[in-house]
């Protein structure tokens, strides 16, 4: 029987250990495009080719609104809104710590790199306590995020 715990993930960007996360899905880390491609044609010849898109990666930070992370991330977005060309791209890892049940843990690490933020924060006014109005939703982008586990 095969057994895995997880728990105390870090999410750090540009050395800032980010800590004022939300509820639910507070971090989510996706690839959205092929690593490679094929296409068979006649005479079932097949050509495959590497598809270098697959090695970017898709952040979503749910950070609570006010908070000194989503400060943070706005300033962020104001710095390259305001100059795009002298944007200092983002880099930094995605922590999952997995145990096995025998004590025994191990880091499991996205590194990333050349990050930039692709969306503004949205926002929502509701009376019926929903609690959304009170999270900044951030979206971004890296270039690179190779995967290590030790």
């Amino acid at each position: 029987m095969k057994t895995s715990l997880t728990g105390s993930d870090t999410v750090v960007i540009n050395d800032r250990n980010f800590a004022d996360f939300a509820e639910g899905d507070v971090a989510t880390l996706d690839f959205e495009n092929n690593i490679a491609e094929l296409k068979t044609g006649k005479n079932g010849n097949t050509i495959y080719a590497i598809n270098e898109t697959g090695r970017q990666c898709t952040v979503v930070l749910r950070i609570l609104r006010g908070s000194s992370d989503d400060k943070y991330l706005n300033n962020l977005l104001e710095q390259q809104s305001a100059n795009f060309s002298g944007t200092v791209l983002m880099f930094g890892e995605f922590v999952k710590r997995v145990g096995d049940g025998l004590g025994n843990v191990l880091q499991d690490t996205y590194i990333l790199s050349g990050g930039i933020l692709t969306t503004r924060v949205g926002a929502k006014s509701n009376v019926e306590g929903d609690t959304e109005q009170s999270v900044s939703v951030y979206n971004m982008k890296f270039s690179n995020a190779p995967r290590a586990l030790t």
